[in-house]
């Protein structure tokens, strides 16, 4: 589809200009308009950029209408059921799945990359003891960029690829020790036995005055979550990660702004008002007093965990937890859990509810992570940190992509001013 191309007029002068498109592999094919400034003087208007494709990436695709979603072509559902956090992590950076080999050097250098300079761990006595854990990490996460400044040409691939492997082993480590701050506990150093997802636990829950066994069930629980949150295209965190990158900085310094951006509860801290919501309407009985109100456009109550910005039918990552979420709670004994039955009743009458049929509001992966977590025994203040964990896959993978780019630009987005036109400074005394 080289050859097409659309034809823009200005109505009021008769000026035309051609825009050619674009072809990707999948999805819609988009207008390229950078020369509109050039022909025309005049810029798109697209707020909350709805409309427009802001980069070229071969990382995600997300079919919002089909419900699909692929990492480098292959479909979510098969990467959870056949293959594990670290392996998902080095197919979004790399591109393909790796051999036996290469994913056991992979597995190794996170495995040993796990500590943290002990100067950065002392970071954390200067924060309160009930500072927000997303503010802790962010700041942290920023810190080691004065750690690791003198091996980070962010223009030498090598010098790249220590940095992925550095910020996504450390920051559990990172997470880890702003939980335990929080708790007034000691910190736990990680262990190079464990697995990625086991360590996290380990590090969470464990204590030096006695023995911690992890659970391979909520290790396996954990291990999913980390692979549904890992990417999701170019969504808020993920281009402000980008938008930094593109400056040149630091490249933890560009995650850093990644985890800020997640921390609002229209994105990462989505699962925590979940929970929030199941709370506040307490019971089953409840449900159709809730949802009468989620209704009413004048109510200020919402239905938080159903519906998606860019799926318009269901979400294909809420079947695979929400099976999870039945075994975690199984095993754990909590399979009469009032929540998860509060959620399941929840489900069940919304399906139903013309209402939210003809707008397909389908429960999304939110609706059932803060559960699981619960269940987990970590608290709400750390759902969206434990996202960050699994979405630093992503933010390095886009960050990677976009510095190997020889076409990179910094972002500059544009703006239509509304405010006052040119005007003359007055005196105080004339005020």
């Amino acid at each position: 589809m080289a050859d097409k191309k659309f034809e823009l007029t200005n109505l009021a002068t008769g000026k035309k200009s051609l825009a050619e498109v674009k072809s990707g592999t999948l999805g819609p094919d988009v207008l390229n308009i950078a020369s509109l400034a050039k022909d025309h003087g005049m810029f798109t208007f697209d707020p909350g950029f709805m409309a427009t494709a802001s980069c070229e990436s071969k990382i995600t695709f997300i079919d919002g209408d089909e419900g699909v979603l692929l990492h480098r072509g292959i479909p979510i559902e098969q990467l959870a059921e056949k293959s594990n956090f670290l392996e998902v992590a080095y197919l979004l950076i790399n591109g393909e799945l790796p051999t036996g080999e290469q994913l056991g050097e992979f597995t190794h250098a996170i495995q040993y990359h796990t500590m943290i300079n002990e100067s950065l761990l002392r970071f954390f006595n200067g924060f309160q003891h009930n500072a927000h854990p997303m503010a802790m990490l962010s700041g942290v996460v920023a810190s080691m960029a004065a750690f690791y400044h003198d091996s980070m040409d962010i223009h030498n691939p090598r010098h790249r690829e220590i940095f992925a492997h550095r910020i996504i082993a450390k920051i559990p480590t990172i997470a880890a020790a702003a939980y335990k701050h929080a708790l007034g506990q000691p910190f736990m150093y990680p262990r190079n036995d464990l697995d990625y997802c086991s360590n996290l636990l380990h590090m969470f829950f464990s204590v030096p005055c006695e023995q911690y066994s992890v659970d391979p069930v909520q290790a396996q629980a954990l291990d999913l979550l980390f692979i549904l949150h890992a990417d999701h295209e170019q969504n808020a965190s993920t281009s402000t990660v980008r938008l930094a990158g593109s400056t040149g900085a630091n490249p933890y310094a560009a995650i850093s702004s990644g985890i800020s951006a997640l921390w609002g509860p229209a994105h990462g801290g989505a699962n925590e008002a979940v929970l929030a919501m199941l709370e506040q309407i307490g019971t089953v009985e409840n449900v159709p007093k809730y949802l009468a109100k989620a209704k009413d456009k004048n109510d200020n109550f919402r239905l938080m965990g159903f519906g998606h910005r860019v799926y318009k039918n269901f979400d294909p990552r809420a079947t695979i937890i929400r099976a999870m979420c039945h075994k975690v709670l199984a095993k754990l004994g909590k399979s009469d859990n009032p929540l998860f039955e509060l959620a399941l009743k929840l489900e069940e009458i919304a399906l139903k509810d013309e209402y939210f049929v003809e707008r397909k509001l389908y429960p999304n992966v939110d609706f059932y992570s803060g559960i699981i977590y619960s269940a987990i025994g970590i608290p709400q203040s750390m759902f969206t940190v434990m996202f960050a964990i699994a979405r630093t896959v992503g933010w390095v993978a886009h960050w990677q992509e976009m510095i190997a780019d020889p076409t990179m630009k910094i972002s500059r987005p544009r703006q239509l001013y509304t405010g006052p036109a040119k005007r003359e400074y007055v005196e105080i005394e004339q005020r």
